[in-house]
């Protein structure tokens, strides 16, 4: 049941991904110049409330190191960029591990 729960989560951030590439793709169309929407930007789009709170939030439980170098990376990269890596990411958690060499394939 987990492996199904996080395979549909690893579909769902992938379809996002493609939304986020044909919207940025439309957008770079139109003003004819490459137009890469951030995560952080996506987010404020998305929930500007709560993405205020997100910097307090992470700074108390895991500290500043973790905000400044880590996370406002994150938030400044591409959209569709962290979603395909978010997305293969679980893919790659939940795949079905090849049998041992040397023992049989064979159910019994």
């Amino acid at each position: 049941m987990f492996r199904l729960i996080v395979r549909l989560l690893a579909f769902l951030s992938l379809a996002g991904a493609f939304a986020a590439a044909v919207v940025d793709g439309a957008r770079s169309i139109g003003a004819d110049q490459l137009a890469l929407t951030s995560l952080g930007v996506t987010l404020y789009w998305a929930a500007p409330a709560k993405l205020a709170l997100l910097q307090p939030y992470v700074e108390s439980k895991l500290g500043r190191a973790a905000w400044d170098p880590i996370l406002l990376t994150v938030l400044k990269a591409p959209t569709f960029f962290v979603l395909v890596v978010l997305g293969l990411g679980l893919l790659y958690l939940v795949r079905r591990r090849p049998e041992p060499i040397g023992h049989s394939s064979r159910r019994r």
